[in-house]
């Protein structure tokens, strides 16, 4: 078979897939040659309707964005998976925890790499919200309508922290013990409300079984479901908001034609 009678078949096959009763049955629409089509396309496609149905190109320039923000939503959906799988094969509870982590560590088939997996993900994670908060700010995206999808960020920001440092002390070894003692006698110090605070994260005077079990449910159910929330209103204000901030254009500077009047042309 030639490349040409390759290519041939295989659109071929692509376009009698189209037409099929399975393809219509989940995509309404057709092909997106028309505005209208795009927008019904867009509009009644799950996956799609948080995305305008055109975009200028100064929007999705690599420079405008170093795309940090899907990079980090990345990181996360590798978190989510990775930590399912650690799941598996760990037990909240004393000492059971740190031999559930020695066990990752030489006896289950590639449980070293899952959690080195899950641990650098965690890292490159904090890096990547702390990069686009800071690219967002230098690029006056805060301002006025996006105060408040900017003060979703930084919630996004201090919940992924806290996720970070919730799973600090799953392992249960002497790192882990040590750390968590510092920053639960740092919260100790604030003035006021730093003894209840301490109290609730450890469940009691120092850092023992309780306080492993109630960090293993925050680390587990309550801050994924939380950020998975503010991430979706997020997501979803960057589209109320008219999409990415634009600058305005330097004098002299023409507007670039959108994505969908190039494809027309």
């Amino acid at each position: 078979m030639t490349m040409a009678t390759a290519k041939t078949f295989v659109r071929d096959s692509w376009e009698a897939f189209t037409r099929s009763r399975v393809f219509r049955s989940v995509v309404r629409r057709g092909l997106a040659d028309t505005n209208r089509n795009r927008s019904l396309a867009v509009f009644g496609n799950f996956f799609l309707h948080i995305h305008p149905v055109k975009v200028s190109l100064r929007s999705i320039a690599f420079t405008r964005t170093y795309y940090l923000g899907g990079l980090a939503a990345a990181a996360y959906l590798i978190l989510v998976v990775t930590g399912v799988f650690l799941m598996f094969y760990y037990h909240p509870s004393v000492p059971r925890a740190y031999e559930d982590m020695k066990d990752l560590q030489f006896v289950v088939y590639m449980g070293s790499f899952l959690r080195n997996l899950h641990r650098w993900a965690a890292h490159i994670m904090v890096a990547l919200v702390l990069l686009h908060m800071i690219r967002v700010f230098f690029a006056g995206a805060y301002r006025p309508p996006r105060e408040f999808n900017w003060v979703i960020g930084v919630m996004l920001l201090l919940m992924t922290i806290l996720l970070s440092y919730t799973g600090y002390l799953l392992p249960w070894d002497q790192l882990a013990y040590w750390g968590v003692t510092v920053g639960t006698n740092m919260a100790d110090a604030v003035p006021v409300l730093g003894k209840h605070i301490k109290f609730l994260l450890l469940g009691g005077r120092g850092v023992n079984e309780n306080a492993l079990l109630r960090f293993y449910v925050l680390h587990c159910v309550v801050l994924p479901l939380f950020l998975v929330v503010a991430l979706s209103v997020h997501i979803w204000r960057v589209r109320k908001d008219g999409g990415i901030y634009l600058p305005p254009l330097k004098q002299g500077e023409e507007q670039p034609n959108t994505r969908a009047q190039e494809e027309k042309e």
